[in-house]
């Protein structure tokens, strides 16, 4: 039994108050961090082939291409070093916060980083992810 001054940690909810996708988003976002990590060019994906993970990152990577205008975005950062969501809104006929939104999908997939540039995030492709889900793909 808990005492009346003993605080509870609730969980955190999104913004659509689901613990749920909450959580979801939580777990698939460290476990592509941890495929991801563990990738070394020289010696490819250091997970064993066909493992349960391998194909949950291959899933992620795919439904995170799964749209027309992320995989526009992909390309087009494939093109620069970095550049901002204004940039990419001039480039693709989105409105700024439809781009956002695929922004933050490829983000959460780890296809590309963003790292605040003053009030403003700038964008980049995660060459070391875009690698991985190349050899993914080669060992289907």
């Amino acid at each position: 039994m808990h005492s009346r001054n003993e605080q509870h940690s609730l969980p955190v909810l999104d913004q659509h108050g689901s613990l749920r996708s909450t959580l979801y988003r939580n777990f698939t976002m460290k476990e592509s961090k941890d495929v991801i990590d563990r990738y070394h060019p020289e010696e490819g994906v250091q997970i064993v082939e066909g493992t349960e993970a391998q194909r949950e990152q291959l899933a992620r990577f795919c439904k995170a291409l799964a749209h027309p205008a992320r995989v526009h975005i992909l390309h087009y950062l494939g093109t620069l070093d970095a550049c901002m969501c204004g940039d990419i809104v001039e480039q693709i006929p989105l409105a700024q916060s439809t781009v956002s939104q695929h922004l933050k999908v490829l983000k959460e997939a780890g296809l590309i980083q963003g790292t605040l540039d003053g009030p403003r995030t700038s964008y980049c492709i995660n060459r070391q992810a875009l690698a991985v889900f190349k050899e993914l793909v080669a060992q289907l």
